[in-house]
């Protein structure tokens, strides 16, 4: 039996242990390819931006190691964060939940998996299951965000944030702030086309900056609406 069929076999998701904590996997091919693309974006910033802007300033003394040091680690936790988002258990409802008697008039039946879930909670149809405090169903780290690892998600957004606005500002002062460069690797390709190459980082970096600080917004606003 080949790795696909199993999954099937096992259904639309699997969780397994590890470390005492749950980890989640969702089979969904559009998911696969949205988180694809996030990966893509980030390797593309991580690699080109301090070639391009971080290791030449730095050789020729406009900036210090100290800016180097941090782009990497905020690229590292925002990839962290990620990963940690999109295979964390998000709630998941086990199908023979065990109801204190004193919490029963609180639960209710799914009329899709005819199961019994608290209130609150919510069934994903691209999970196939119900999880509990459901806020959405994520195709960009391809997983749901609830109970669970809703503080995760949030986590990703504020890093996510953090990177592309550092990326933002490092595009905005190669070319305005810092001395000009003098081109000593002209002969490589990524310096023969460095227009192109940071109008990209910087069409990404808006584009990323402006979806995740709304999305940001509108999670922190719902937190504190129900406090």
């Amino acid at each position: 039996m080949g790795l696909r069929e199993y999954l099937f076999f096992l259904g639309r998701d699997t969780c397994l242990c590890s470390m005492g904590q749950r980890i989640h996997f969702v089979v969904d091919p559009q998911g696969w390819c949205c988180m694809g693309l996030i990966i893509l974006a980030w390797l593309y910033n991580t690699v080109f931006i301090p070639k391009v802007i971080l290791f030449p300033h730095y050789e020729e003394g406009n900036i210090s190691v100290v800016a180097v040091l941090c782009y990497y680690f905020c690229s590292l936790f925002c990839i962290g964060s990620l990963l940690r988002a999109s295979v964390a258990d998000p709630g998941k409802l086990p199908e023979n939940p065990k109801i204190p008697i004193t919490e029963r008039e609180y639960w209710e039946l799914c009329n899709k998996c005819n199961m019994m879930r608290p209130k609150r909670s919510h069934h994903c149809s691209r999970c196939g299951h119900c999880v509990r405090r459901m806020d959405h169903h994520c195709p960009w780290i391809n997983n749901c965000v609830g109970e669970d690892n809703h503080w995760l998600f949030l986590q990703l957004c504020f890093y996510t944030q953090i990177l592309s606005s550092y990326t933002l500002i490092l595009d905005f002062c190669h070319y305005y702030y810092f001395l000009p460069l003098k081109k000593e690797n002209w002969d490589v390709f990524v310096f023969r086309h460095e227009l192109a190459v940071l109008r990209i980082s910087a069409f990404m970096g808006l584009i990323i900056l402006g979806g995740i600080s709304r999305l940001f917004y509108t999670q922190l606003m719902g937190i504190f609406t129900q406090c």
